[in-house]
């Protein structure tokens, strides 16, 4: 992940979920048993808390989507304050023109992708919702590979079909699993349903954007601290989230909202989830990761980028009291060997990728 923002775990998770600052440790020899031992135990527990942020709507079912993303963030954009004042030499030196990259940068991979996610989770339950992020290292990749293939080099989409097909052979697995246990319900909202499932695709568009649009500036700023960019992005986030809490009040005083603002009618709850997220999630889950990054060979950390996924599914079945049906497990194994598979592709040198297209 990175710092601050999804696009800062620089290495080897470029797409990841938002926030946190750059930590780096002195590295160690990747093929070093007990380096590779604690470094998987750090990818572990980064998916373990990672997962924690598809949970937050699910706890919090009777509280807009909209109020827990800008509470969440407002919470992180306070604890990001005392790491703006450690870097606040290198945030004079950004620019007007830097400032507002950063803000669109936090609006949409923070404020942005949240919201969408939490909709998603709140209108069509947990699994499907999170089958669907998990896909964004693949989405990713694709999207890159469409984009900066001159740049970067060109993954060969021969290699990438059987990826692509596993991944929508588990998804598809998933939402007929859902689907199932929605119409055994007879309150059952299939349109409910169908619109959670396209909320979480948007927020699959946000958090592709993200990555592809921050690594553009950190490769056009090679002057520029990573860290201090993270820092600039957690910063920016503040005033957002701020604006839109404000915004939101608002919006439910004039339309008369029974929901009781500010805190809704879980106050302390909402709060301490909110700090919770924004603290585990968006510090020390990208904390552990940066860990495990540092002891473990690219090829296996973004392996191990799974494990949110199957950490937030966990979670959802937790919650439900019930173990995932065969169908869902098939979809899940799937899912998980569609993402394996494609990041074992190695990308076509540059020049071989611009002879080939031409």
């Amino acid at each position: 992940m990175q710092a601050y923002g999804r696009g800062s775990r620089r290495s080897y998770r470029r797409y990841r979920r938002p926030t946190a600052i750059w930590y780096k440790t002195p590295p160690r020899p990747p093929r070093d048993p007990a380096a590779m031992l604690l470094g998987t135990l750090y990818a572990l527990l980064a998916g373990l808390i990672w997962g924690l942020v598809f949970v937050g709507p699910l706890l919090l079912p009777e509280y807009p989507a909209a109020l827990q993303s800008v509470g969440r963030y407002l919470a992180f954009g306070l604890i990001a304050l005392p790491l703006a004042w450690l870097d606040r030499k290198a945030l004079r030196q950004l620019g007007r023109a830097d400032w507002i990259e950063a803000l669109k940068l936090s609006l949409i991979g923070n404020l942005l992708y949240y919201l969408c996610l939490a909709s998603a989770i709140q209108r069509a339950g947990g699994p499907l919702p999170t089958m669907i992020i998990g896909t964004l290292p693949v989405i990713i990749a694709i999207s890159a590979n469409l984009r900066n293939a001159r740049r970067d080099g060109r993954l060969p989409w021969a290699r990438l079909a059987p990826s692509l097909l596993l991944i929508a052979l588990g998804i598809a697995c998933v939402n007929r699993a859902e689907l199932r246990e929605l119409q055994s319900q007879s309150h059952a909202d299939l349109g409910r349903y169908a619109v959670g499932g396209l909320l979480a695709f948007g927020a699959v568009i946000c958090w592709t954007w993200y990555p592809l649009r921050n690594a553009d500036w950190l490769r056009a700023h090679p002057d520029r601290s990573p860290r201090s960019w993270a820092t600039a992005q957690g910063v920016a986030t503040l005033p957002l989230a701020l604006a839109g809490y404000i915004a939101l009040w608002l919006y439910m005083s004039a339309t008369h909202s029974p929901f009781p603002m500010p805190f809704g009618p879980r106050a302390g709850y909402f709060v301490a989830l909110m700090v919770a997220i924004g603290l585990l999630a968006s510090w020390v889950g990208t904390l552990c990761w940066n860990e495990a990054s540092q002891r473990l060979p690219t090829a296996l950390a973004g392996q191990l980028i799974v494990f949110e996924t199957l950490f937030a599914l966990t979670y959802a079945f937790m919650l439900r009291g019930q173990w995932p049906p065969a169908l869902t497990l098939a979809g899940i194994g799937l899912l998980v060997a569609g993402v394996l598979w494609a990041l074992r592709i190695k990308p076509v040198p540059p020049e071989v990728a611009v002879e080939s297209a031409a």
